[in-house]
């Protein structure tokens, strides 16, 4: 009886140090991946990498952003996950982020600035979904009229990264 009663105890002992690592399981995307997270990240689900697709990524409960942009006319509502809540998934463990392009454009985006701006991986402009030819399939956006002086100079406009595929997480 002691040794069944030992085991028993093991047994859970083993599954509550196993709950963090199943609460934090990401699913393997169903649908085309749209954005893949590499680098310094705990939580993976292909390979070492966190990959989304489109559903995964509006399942993260949006937000909603209307704000200008230096790059567009007037005012659009712009809807994705917070920027944050993304890197929160994945269990980012840098201070820096190398957010890259369809096209190979890459900016370096301090980490910081995901928790302290309202940040947003912008998947939808004006209720439809974005498209490569404008601005999609993520758009790294700014809250850009909530703090203007703050926000609208050259530093953010190049990491406003548009088209965006691959953010990797280093230092």
């Amino acid at each position: 009886m002691p040794k069944r009663f030992c085991l028993a105890v093991f047994l859970a002992l083993l599954a509550l140090l196993a709950m963090p690592v199943m609460a934090e399981h990401l699913p393997v995307p169903k649908g085309d991946v749209i954005l893949t997270i590499s680098g310094n990240i705990e939580h993976t689900n292909v390979g070492d990498e966190a990959q989304f697709d489109y559903e995964m990524l509006m399942a993260l409960t949006p937000h909603v952003l209307e704000t200008s942009t230096p790059w567009t006319e007037g005012a659009s509502i712009f809807e994705g996950p917070l920027a944050r809540a993304v890197m929160e998934k994945v269990g980012a463990q840098g201070e820096m982020l190398r957010v890259k392009a369809l096209n190979n454009f890459a900016a370096d985006v301090p980490l910081a600035d995901f928790y302290d701006y309202d940040v947003i991986l912008a998947l939808k402009r004006d209720g439809k979904p974005m498209e490569i030819r404008d601005f999609g399939p993520i758009f790294v956006l700014y809250p850009f009229d909530d703090a203007p002086q703050e926000l609208l100079n050259e530093t953010i406009r190049f990491r406003s990264v548009w088209q965006v595929a691959n953010i990797h997480v280093y230092e």
